[in-house]
């Protein structure tokens, strides 16, 4: 018999579900399922995730998310079609913003009013009584034939009685039984580690959690012939999991991303628009007459950026810094947008095309397919007029940052495991400092031994093997530093908003990841100390000397300025004012500004490894076909850089 899972619960539930979304999607594949609901409680965090997996592995995916209004049953709610899954989307929003940030507050009746195209199914509680009867009849009053109600059989104490309960309810109440497992783990092995996730939640010992951990093993994946063993009594509950997923058409591929467009004057479209603001900025950059090569650069640019519709992103961002300098704001695009013509045009960055040869596609390509990211730098002290600029033209509904998951790394999953295990608090602080910070596997027998453990002990094997499989996993949502998502139409409708910690601060569900595979563009609005420094310098300059100056016009290739770099003077220079910077200075003596390009990437960890691994390629062990790396000390490869930079 054919079986749909319609209730999981990933590890997007935090520090509820014992699995990532991805494995929950491969699990379902490989059991031959024919489709999986990610139902994560009151968000949609992980649906991207397990979105991408389902491609990838040709498996159907259905939408949901597990509504628990504060006077009713839990319900799980799956969109049948695209208008459905906007009013789900809108639904979370509403009950994560009453409520402060990581928490949702929603009654029956906000669910009942984003009802129409949902199919719910109704989670019994333990206790069934009188008053569950009577949400059982509103709910079936307002979802009519969308409403289900679940029945699971994990093999718990009075799980037959339970069943034959829930059985009797349905009958009275006329809501078809549909089979469901309460999935938390994708396999019986991660039993443990949901435990251990549990007592975080609580804050409680194994020894102390006591009913509020699951009986056994069973919430897991199960293969479709075992599902139709334990519901052998009633099959039907079996064909309504395959007629609900039949039922739910809905794919996040039918989300349709639209950048604002009132940017733009009435009666214009955005890429005339655009058009007009690029030639009359580059008339304003290049007062003497604009040289052949950038005016070929600039229609090469508004040609690709009308092919792949990103016109409207553009004007966003010039109107973001436009409002910027029209309260004294200093602010500067930085990036692959740096690439740009049009964006030096625009006043978006001040790198001069006609000065510094770029290559437009690193910004954007057309064989690449990518969205184009342009970061903006404001001054850090004057960054929170900028946000609410947004917040206030756009609204809370079409506009939101995006969302940061932080997840455990090595220290914090050693401490959290250890303290669920019962192990006393400085021998978790021990364990904890034994740790490199950016360790990705359990500790070694010479760093427990120096936490007073035995490697043999039971208890410590537990630990190590909990701990390295909560490496990874989502501890919680926060904010991004800058990243804004702004839409057309309701952003709350493509996907929560909640509240973030800051107040004032609204922030979408989705991180930075999740937006680009679903092809959604965000403007970076950043914080930079040293902007606040060089906008009080130019207002230093023009008080005492009379002399205005502006990014774009301040005097360039000055011989001072590197004769100071020269003698490692760099305190408060922004990129070359570390102690490797200033000792790197002296010895390569940059005389001028691409001198001093490469002497910052070549101590820069991104472009450090680049040039490490060109030099060191992989050669042949003697003797044998197989590949070796060559290894070298950093003061080796250091010195290989400054020689290689002198040859030049």
């Amino acid at each position: 018999m054919q079986y749909a899972e319609l209730q999981c619960t990933s590890n997007f539930s935090f520090l509820k579900g014992a699995s990532h979304p991805e494995e929950l999607v491969d699990q379902s594949t490989a059991l031959g399922h024919t489709a999986v609901a990610i139902a994560d409680e009151n968000t949609l965090a992980g649906v991207v995730r397990a979105h991408v997996a389902a491609k990838e592995r040709n498996h159907r995916l259905i939408i949901g998310s597990r509504l628990t209004p504060a006077d009713g049953p839990n319900l799980l709610i799956y969109p049948t079609d695209r208008a459905a899954y906007g009013r789900l989307a809108r639904v979370i929003s509403l009950g994560r913003c009453r409520a402060e940030k990581g928490r949702c507050s929603l009654t029956t009746a906000d669910i009942f009013a984003a009802s129409e195209g949902q199919i719910a199914i109704v989670i019994p509680p333990r206790q069934c009584d009188a008053a569950f009867m009577a949400s059982l009849n509103q709910i079936r009053d307002h979802f009519r034939d969308r409403a289900y109600l679940a029945a699971t059989c994990n093999h718990g104490p009075g799980d037959a009685a339970r069943r034959r309960a829930i059985g009797e309810m349905a009958r009275r109440t006329r809501l078809p039984l549909v089979a469901t497992n309460d999935v938390h783990y994708h396999a019986p092995e991660r039993r443990m580690l949901q435990d251990v996730l549990t007592c975080v939640r609580h804050g409680c010992t194994i020894s102390e959690a006591g009913y509020r951990l699951f009986a056994n093993a069973e919430r897991h994946l199960k293969p479709p012939d075992e599902m139709c063993r334990l519901f052998r009594e009633t099959p039907e509950a079996m064909a309504h999991t395959v007629d609900i997923a039949n039922r739910c058409r809905f794919h996040l591929d039918e989300l349709r991303y639209e950048y604002p467009t009132e940017v733009s004057p009435p009666g214009v479209t955005p890429i005339e628009y655009l058009t007009q603001l690029s030639w009359q900025g580059a008339r304003q950059r290049f007062p003497d007459g604009l040289p052949a090569p950038v005016r070929s650069q600039i229609e090469h640019e508004l040609r690709l950026i009308e092919e792949l519709r990103y016109e409207a992103f553009f004007l966003t961002v010039y109107d973001v810094v436009t409002f910027a300098r029209s309260r004294g704001i200093l602010c500067q695009g930085r990036g692959s947008a740096a690439n740009s013509a049009v964006c030096y045009c625009l006043g978006i960055t001040a790198v001069d095309p006609a000065r510094i040869s770029l290559l437009f596609e690193r910004f954007i390509s057309r064989e690449r397919n990518e969205p184009p990211d342009i970061d903006v730098d404001f001054e850090h002290e004057r960054r929170e007029e900028v946000i609410q600029y947004i917040y206030g033209k756009y609204g809370r509904e079409r506009a939101g940052l995006t969302a940061v998951v932080t997840t455990y790394r090595t220290r914090s999953a050693v401490r959290d495991v250890g303290k669920a295990l019962g192990f006393s608090l400085d021998c978790v602080d021990r364990l904890a400092k034994a740790c490199d910070r950016w360790d990705l596997g359990v500790l070694n027998d010479g760093q427990l031994e120096r936490s007073g453990l035995r490697e043999s002990d039971q208890l410590t094997r537990h630990h190590a093997r909990l701990a390295s499989e909560l490496i990874g996993f989502p501890r919680h949502l926060s904010q991004h530093v800058g990243g804004f998502v702004m839409t057309k139409g309701p952003l709350c409708e493509l996907v929560p908003i909640q509240n973030a910690a800051m107040p004032d601060r609204t922030v979408i569900e989705w991180n930075k990841d999740d937006i680009d595979a679903l092809g959604i563009l965000k403007v970076d609005v950043l914080g930079l100390g040293m902007l606040t420094c060089i906008r009080k310098s130019f207002e230093l300059v023009n008080r005492h000397h009379g002399r205005p100056l502006a990014l774009a016009t301040v005097p360039s290739e000055d011989a001072g300025v590197y004769e100071m770099c020269c003698k490692a003077d760099t305190i408060g220079v922004f990129q070359i004012e570390s102690r490797g910077q200033m000792s790197m200075l002296p010895r390569l003596k940059p005389r001028n500004f691409y001198d001093l390009v490469i002497e910052v990437a070549i101590l820069r960890p991104g472009r450090y490894r680049a040039i490490w691994f060109i030099h060191f390629a992989p050669a042949k062990r003697p003797g044998t076909g197989e590949l070796s790396e060559r290894r070298c000390a950093p003061f080796s490869r250091r010195r290989w850089a400054c020689r290689c930079f002198k040859s030049r």
